[in-house]
């Protein structure tokens, strides 16, 4: 009877100490999940600033104040703009560079209204 009584406490105290290991093993992983709960509610507080911050900084009236005060870009205007001819083109590249003059702006390209609606190409005089 005795060797009975041993080695139940044997079977006692060896699950005692594994009670102990399992409870430490879950509180750990406990302060582990909430740490990382967290730093998740973090990141998703710092992705939702950022995007807030990306949407200010994409406005059109800051894009064209930046385009404006650090690239030196002014609006589109008849006055400004300078329309050159094929022909004025090919004479002066056959001429050579002027150092005078800038060297020449190719046309943008015209097209028609979006996707062939209004009137034709050739009834407004395109090429």
């Amino acid at each position: 009877m005795t060797r009975l009584h041993a080695a139940l406490l044997l079977v006692l105290i060896a699950s005692s100490l594994y009670l102990v290991k399992v409870s430490y093993d879950a509180r750990r992983l406990f302060t582990a999940l909430d740490r990382s709960q967290a730093v998740a509610l973090q990141l998703e507080s710092d992705h939702q600033r950022l995007q807030l911050e990306a949407r200010a900084q994409a406005t059109p009236l800051r894009v064209e104040r930046v385009a404006r005060e650090r690239l030196a870009m002014r609006n589109v205007s008849p006055a400004v703009t300078e329309y050159v001819s094929a022909a004025a083109t090919t004479a002066s590249a056959a001429s050579g560079p002027s150092r005078d003059q800038p060297p020449p702006v190719a046309q943008p390209a015209r097209t028609p209204a979006a996707h062939g609606s209004g009137p034709s190409a050739a009834s407004q005089g395109w090429p």
